[in-house]
């Protein structure tokens, strides 16, 4: 299937709008762009799609209603104007859906409620029975207790998370540039928009670093890491300019207005979807070759004799990279032992471990069934 067929056949869809598409440069909210943006979420609704919606722009809405000039730098700070600007922002989207015919719905998540196993189901099961009733989610971090999230802008990468947890056909980002380009496009006249990438490496990633507006946290480099998520998952992803007209309505008519990144061919499992970008990691394997050849080629479990050296502070039932001896990142698994018995059952045989720990609760360090290769 070609990205343009992709495009039109996707019918659920998270969307996820940046601050600075959300607001005017005062940080006051932009009501003429939020009602256009509503307008297309609402016909496309009508089409019969799926709609999730990620938003930005609590803090900056915050910073606007108390009418502070320079943007928030603490984490008190922020989390003061989340608390203010969240509920301003709801009630806007709100009362625009509703003058066309939709019923949105407030979800505040953390990086926790993703990453733990039961909490991650029950945000899945809520966000799909919402949208059983038909109603919109709109889906935003809870700044007002999280931290890291703020700090590092994560909207972006929730947004990518919460299209892996949905099992979304499609992952659009609107932010204030049309997507990744050769180079800055703010101070580079010869700078040339990238359509279509295919593969995320080095020399992209470079062209992403820089901060975006101080409206905003993010910038290109979280959109790039939420790329990786999502085209891992197999969900091919789309950045384009929020204010560019009819901008959504042409994306799921097949066309490109911004830049796509085409997803990996790849049909894990639900619950390996949440290993592999969901957790949080807390240690890492060392593997020698034998047991990576084992893992990549022929689908086995990771065993203790294969495991040469041992990172972290991890106990049982934590997820571990597993690198190779040249520090390669080839898998992520959830681990059946604890960082002190994988110490004293490295390099043995599975027979050994009873007699090494007295008890052996696995054969296995990461049984197949709880690893993903990368």
């Amino acid at each position: 299937m070609s990205i343009k067929e992709e495009l039109q056949a996707a019918e659920r869809i998270v969307i996820k709008v940046g601050s600075s598409t959300l607001t005017h440069p005062t940080s006051k909210l932009n009501l003429g762009q939020i009602e256009v943006l509503v307008r297309q979420l609402a016909d496309l609704r009508n089409q019969g799609k799926e709609l999730i919606v990620v938003t930005s722009g609590a803090i900056s809405a915050g910073r606007g209603k108390i009418g502070l000039d320079d943007p928030p730098r603490t984490i008190p700070e922020k989390q003061a104007l989340a608390s203010v600007g969240q509920g301003l922002l709801m009630q806007i989207y709100e009362k625009i859906f509703s003058e066309y015919g939709q019923i949105p719905s407030q979800i505040l998540l953390t990086r926790s409620d993703i990453t733990e196993r039961k909490r991650y189901l029950n945000a899945r099961n809520t966000i799909l029975k919402l949208l059983d009733y038909d109603i919109i989610p709109i889906i935003n971090e809870n700044d007002t207790i999280a931290v890291d999230e703020i700090k590092f802008g994560d909207n972006d990468t929730l947004s990518a998370l919460v299209a892996n947890l949905a099992e979304a056909d499609l992952l659009v980002i609107l932010s204030d540039v049309e997507g990744i380009y050769t180079g800055d496009p703010r101070t580079d006249e010869t700078a040339e928009l990238i359509p279509e990438v295919n593969e995320i490496d080095s020399e992209l990633e470079g062209l992403a670093q820089g901060a975006g507006t101080d409206r905003g946290t993010g910038g290109m480099i979280t959109k790039i890491e939420a790329a990786k998520i999502s085209t891992k998952a197999g969900i091919p992803m789309i950045i384009a300019k929020g204010s560019q007209g009819d901008v959504l309505r042409k994306i799921v008519q097949g066309e490109n207005p911004g830049t796509v990144f085409t997803p990996v061919e790849q049909n894990l499992a639900a619950r390996k979807k949440w290993i592999a970008f969901n957790l949080s990691v807390q240690g890492e394997l060392m593997i020698d070759e034998g047991a990576a050849d084992a893992l990549l080629n022929h689908g086995k479990s990771l065993l203790a004799c294969g495991v040469v050296e041992i990172e972290g502070e991890f106990q049982t039932g934590d997820v571990v990279d597993v690198v190779t001896e040249d520090k390669e990142k080839i898998a992520k698994g959830i681990v059946n032992y604890s960082i002190s018995e994988v110490e004293a059952i490295k390099g043995l045989q599975s027979t050994e471990i009873e007699d090494k720990l007295g008890y052996k609760d696995y054969d296995e360090v990461i049984h197949r069934d709880n690893l993903v290769c990368m």
